[in-house]
């Protein structure tokens, strides 16, 4: 069922290419917290946002839009941290919602902005470019140009990109080692496998591979092994049920494989009903 939900909501707001326009309803400040050993949610209610402490500094990933910055910000003061302790901006992927803020984040944390090869345009044209949205934003400059398995590396900790893409050309998937207590986890946090409402998968012209490169994100998100489970968006792992439970002294919820199989999976056979839906409807 929530899946369902999230799906609806999705198409909801996605109906048309001006989805660029900021959403004031997934803008909403929550109460940041930690994940596990030193990786915090510092996101709002629906945009996922990560803070990664080291000893040489920390790593955050997706600003999310320009409003969502001094909402990040308050969250990372709020866990005893200072917006200036970031060193290095990552994303998900270049849609306004996780990256709109970029510009406007490196500003105020003097942080590198480091983005896969296939959505560097886009963020430095910002949002100009994108193959289905109209969307504009500040540009925002890219200080390192990742590939496909790229590694980022800052006071000990290192991340991961995998290129995920379909839901835009350098869609990333994040991964990392980390720990809870005395349990070693492997965290994947993942960019997008969504169709959004409109995406053209058979004879799109602006994107001509966009349905194998969905098939390359599917291959890519099963083969990643996976004990921590969070994504771009809060809905993707139901954050919120899974707080819920953390508070009431559960164990550590996010903890969940089974739970990413089951999206992934989910998402997989989402886009396989909306291609085989394309393809019959070309004949």
């Amino acid at each position: 069922m929530r899946l369902v939900l999230l799906v609806t909501l999705l198409a909801a707001t996605t109906a048309t290419s001006s989805f660029g326009d900021f959403t004031p309803d997934w803008n909403k400040p929550v109460e940041p917290f930690r994940i596990a050993a030193n990786l915090y949610y510092v996101g709002t209610n629906y945009l996922a946002s990560y803070l990664i402490t080291t000893p040489a500094g920390a790593i955050l990933i997706n600003p999310d839009y320009a409003e969502s910055v001094p909402l990040i910000e308050k969250s990372v003061e709020k866990l005893g941290f200072h917006f200036q302790d970031i060193k290095i901006i990552l994303i998900s992927h270049a849609h306004d919602d996780h990256a709109a803020g970029c510009a406007l984040a490196k500003k105020r944390s003097g942080a590198q902005l480091m983005v896969m090869d296939a959505d560097v345009s886009v963020i430095e044209h910002g949002g100009v470019g994108d193959f289905f949205y109209s969307s504009h934003w500040e540009p925002a400059k890219v200080d390192r140009i990742l590939h496909d398995l790229s590694k980022i590396e800052l006071g000990g900790i290192t991340l991961t990109a995998h290129l995920t893409p379909g839901h835009t050309k350098g869609c990333t998937t994040w991964t990392m080692d980390t720990t809870y207590g005395k349990q070693s986890l492997h965290a994947v946090i993942v960019g997008s496998p969504n169709v959004n409402t409109g995406y053209q998968l058979v004879n799109n012209k602006k994107y001509p591979k966009i349905a194998a490169d969905f098939e390359k994100e599917f291959r890519v998100l099963h083969a990643l092994p996976c004990d921590l489970f969070l994504g771009a968006h809060g809905a993707y792992f139901d954050m919120d049920e899974k707080l819920k439970r953390l508070k009431l002294g559960a164990a550590n919820p996010f903890i969940d494989p089974a739970g990413y199989q089951a999206y992934v999976n989910d998402r997989e056979q989402a886009f396989r009903k909306e291609l085989a839906k394309q393809q019959a409807a070309k004949h």
